[in-house]
């Protein structure tokens, strides 16, 4: 992908959230404002209300799974949620680390990190703040956080390998991620993965499940598991307009299909790799 059109898609993707951030109503990231054409909020979004620290101000309905419950957070660490959004898992992980600890929520689209502060002011957090800036190039010193979870905005950043790299910097030695996200399996026809309405919404933009998960472990990170997967049942309506009657059936038949998964993986311990006398002893 060359360096225009990532920048393309990115304005794109900047353009779209920046108008769900400016509606009184949580339409999901598969609302048509976004793209996908009527896929309702419960094929995508996961119901966050029942957790400790949800704030219905700041669901959007933007995710596709639920990162922060498989986190593994504890008391007094620091968080960085990437494509923050409004805030709303970065809240669920406020109340899980508690004063002690300390979340920034990371957005590349300047109204949403607006919505995400006022939500916070509003709610008297003094713990929890909200930087602008791109995954690929993170506004953070390295080192610095124990858990990093995203929630569905992985699959919308062009070069996904700079992502986890970022990502594998900005964690302490020893600390891990959890992320949902959106990949595919099988061959999805390229009509339907390189429409650039779908690539803000659901489906393109996504990339195979195995190069998704080779380029984890390629990032350095180990003990990387899949810790939920389901299949995202598109609308036969959305199918019909870029697939033949073949590629139809096929895509009914599991040949091919969308999955939101949700992936766990750790940063080593520094110097885990070496048992010599001259850094085991540093």
């Amino acid at each position: 992908m060359n360096t225009k059109t990532a920048e393309q898609l990115k304005d794109i993707v900047k353009e779209k959230y920046g108008q769900v951030a400016e509606q009184t109503t949580s339409t999901g990231c598969c609302g048509s404002s976004c793209g996908c054409d009527n896929v309702n909020d419960a094929v995508m979004a996961d119901d966050y209300s029942k957790l400790q620290g949800y704030v219905a101000a700041a669901d959007l309905k933007l995710g596709c799974g639920l990162p922060t419950e498989f986190a593994r957070m504890q008391a007094g660490d620091v968080v960085v949620d990437l494509g923050s959004g409004a805030g709303n898992d970065a809240f669920i992980a406020r109340s899980i680390v508690g004063p002690g600890g300390k979340v920034i929520g990371i957005d590349m689209t300047e109204k949403m990190i607006e919505r995400a502060r006022t939500n916070a002011s509003n709610l008297g957090f003094t713990n929890v703040e909200f930087r602008l800036g791109d995954i690929e190039n993170l506004p953070l010193a390295s080192n610095v956080a124990d858990v990093v979870v995203s929630n569905c905005v992985l699959n919308l950043v062009p070069d996904k390998a700079k992502a986890f790299e970022e990502t594998f910097r900005v964690l302490k030695p020893g600390g891990h991620f959890s992320v949902s996200d959106v990949v595919l399996k099988g061959n999805l026809p390229d009509r339907l993965q390189q429409d650039a309405e779908l690539y803000v919404g659901c489906v393109s933009g996504a990339m195979d499940k195995d190069g998704y998960l080779r380029i984890v472990r390629e990032a350095g990170f180990t003990n990387v598991q899949v810790q939920i997967e389901k299949k995202i049942p598109l609308p036969e309506a959305t199918l019909s307009q870029y697939l033949k009657d073949h590629e139809l059936k096929q895509y009914q038949e599991n040949a091919f299909g969308v999955f939101s998964i949700t992936v766990y993986a750790e940063k080593p311990e520094k110097n885990a790799a070496c048992c010599g006398p001259s850094c085991c002893n540093n």
